[in-house]
């Protein structure tokens, strides 16, 4: 098992123009210290690679590419097969794709790739809004969230929509390994890299990524609120692998979901009426996993 003091010493991502406390940035930069250098990074039009492109800087020290913003697993395809035309046979080829570049536009595109199985590692870094256009809603938003197409106002409190169950659609496919993690519990995190990198065929991590900027918390809050966000309940630390999903992290107590609602400007307009519909959404989710799920650590 990698630990943070075992990660490779060479940065892979640097120099980038990413917010100060950006989780997306971290997640991305963490994953290539685990995959190493011969990892072949594709990413689609989206936070990372706004602040990774930048002519005629290149922030990553590894092979990386801009894909179209539906085509982040198609051209992760064609990545794949260039590599294997060329006898490459060593490389990873890794995306990262942010939560609407994936649970929306993306979909379709990964899909296809988890059906032919292609041997890749798909990575989205979920800030839970379209960040890098402005804070619109994706269909990764939580619900309640204030965004610029979701606004809070005396008749509607933000998001009226639930956040998308990305992690069981991608399951559904019976893909080889599929996990989700935070940037808050990095270890978690980095173990889920680790084992999806030995793994043949198609791989699928959902990862927690504060943006400080569209949730409204200071930024050095991120690790902060990408624990609390699990301890609350409201994400949880999962891998599915040989048609069998198993808890990874479960909280033995339930963190009070208030502190962790009202220390962010996305959701300060929420009446208590809200916040009851946010526990009620998260209790039942978890009698249906502790009823139906293996595992926790």
């Amino acid at each position: 098992m990698i630990t943070p003091k075992d990660l490779d010493e060479s940065e892979y991502f640097y120099g980038h123009k990413a917010c100060a406390g950006c989780g997306g940035s971290l997640a991305v930069r963490i994953a290539l210290k685990v995959l190493g250098k011969k990892a072949v990074a594709v990413l689609p039009a989206g936070c990372m690679s706004a602040v990774g492109f930048n002519f005629p800087q290149l922030c990553f020290a590894n092979n990386a590419i801009i894909s179209t913003f539906a085509g982040t697993a198609s051209m992760m395809t064609g990545v794949l097969a260039g590599l294997k035309a060329r006898g490459i046979e060593d490389a990873t080829v890794v995306g990262f794709a942010g939560d609407g570049g994936t649970a929306d536009i993306g979909l379709q595109a990964l899909s296809g790739a988890i059906d032919r199985n292609d041997d890749v590692l798909y990575i989205c870094y979920d800030n839970e809004a379209y960040m890098n256009t402005g804070i619109q809603k994706s269909s990764l938003t939580p619900f309640g969230a204030k965004t610029t197409t979701t606004p809070a106002g005396k008749r509607v409190h933000g998001n009226l929509r639930q956040k998308k169950n990305l992690f069981e659609i991608v399951a559904s496919h019976d893909i080889p390994y599929a996990a989700t993690a935070s940037v808050g519990y990095l270890q978690d995190y980095i173990n889920k890299v680790e084992k999806a990198s030995k793994i043949r065929g198609t791989k699928f991590i959902h990862v927690i990524a504060p943006c400080p900027t569209g949730w409204g918390v200071k930024s050095d809050d991120t690790i902060d609120v990408a624990r609390e966000i699990v301890d609350t309940g409201l994400f949880y630390l999962a891998e599915y692998e040989n048609g069998e999903y198993r808890i990874t992290k479960k909280p033995k107590t339930f963190a009070d979901v208030t502190p962790y609602l009202r220390r962010q400007a996305r959701f300060k307009h929420l009446s208590d009426d809200d916040i009851e519909i946010i526990k009620s959404g998260r209790d039942k989710k978890w009698e249906k996993i502790s009823s139906n799920w293996g595992g926790a650590q």
